[in-house]
């Protein structure tokens, strides 16, 4: 099975070079985030013309998150157990979204941003974290031979090498010690970075800026995951990350992050 995450940074905006790269790429399961579109308004039709089912999440314009599978979906899930709200709203972000595909349990997550470390947001983020990591906790003891992938944007940069440059992010958001601690939880958890042994930095990115030529002057980062409980690592034959998708006429910020699973581990 090949599975893959991308922040899509609007889904419709993008559907035409979705719908392309799926064709191409021969992925079973996308996990989609940044969709910016309410229920109604997801392009479900661009998924189904080509064989995947689709679940989506999304209240408005901001956030979104999705899943496309070929290989089956089933018991979807809109929010995690625990998943923190933003301020005093009644309903969690549409920030994550899971079901069971082709057996495995998959998660597509939207990691808030944190904004700046004086912010309100970047409080809401570690929270979330941690609620994530709880949830994730909960799901190995219930079954530690679970295979649950957790794809998705942290708007984390676990490692220095992650950054074009640490000077750069002195002070910021994304590589600060909280954001790498409640990063590092969730692999002490058991979900294991599948994509790095394949594909490791330094200058190996998943989101380049659109301002200042970031792309071309390789000023990236790597945000973008699919981290793995023990069960599912143990299948992952291959991975990498398709930087051509970020190239062309109106890409994603982001490239997506690609596991090939084996039939056995």
């Amino acid at each position: 099975m090949r599975l893959a995450t991308w922040n899509v940074n609007s889904v419709r905006a993008r559907s035409e070079r979705i719908a392309a790269w799926l064709t191409r790429s021969e992925v079973d399961v996308l996990a989609i985030q940044e969709t910016k579109c309410r229920q109604d308004q997801f392009p479900t039709e661009v998924f189904t013309e080509l064989g995947y089912t689709v679940a989506h999440h999304g209240h408005s314009q901001w956030n979104g998150v999705a899943i496309a599978s070929r290989v089956g979906l089933e018991e979807v899930r809109r929010d995690f157990p625990g998943q923190p709200t933003w301020k005093d709203e009644d309903q969690p972000e549409a920030r994550a979204i899971g079901a069971r595909c082709g057996g495995v349990d998959v998660w597509s997550l939207y990691v808030p941003n944190g904004r700046e470390l004086d912010d309100p947001h970047y409080v809401y983020k570690l929270d979330w974290l941690a609620a994530l990591r709880t949830a994730g906790t909960a799901w190995l003891e219930e079954d530690p031979a679970a295979r649950i992938a957790l794809c998705g944007d942290f708007n984390v940069a676990p490692e220095d090498t992650d950054v074009w440059d640490m000077a750069e992010f002195e002070g910021s958001t994304h590589v600060s010690p909280a954001e790498r601690d409640a990063f590092a939880a969730l692999v002490e958890a058991g979900f294991t970075d599948t994509v790095r042994p394949f594909a490791p930095g330094p200058g190996v990115y998943t989101y380049w800026d659109y301002k200042g030529l970031a792309f071309p002057k390789r000023k990236g980062m790597r945000i973008d995951f699919v981290l793995a409980s023990p069960a599912l690592a143990a299948q992952v034959a291959d991975g990498r990350i398709d930087r051509e998708e970020r190239k062309g006429k109106g890409p994603s910020d982001h490239a997506p992050v690609i596991v090939d699973l084996s039939t056995s581990g």
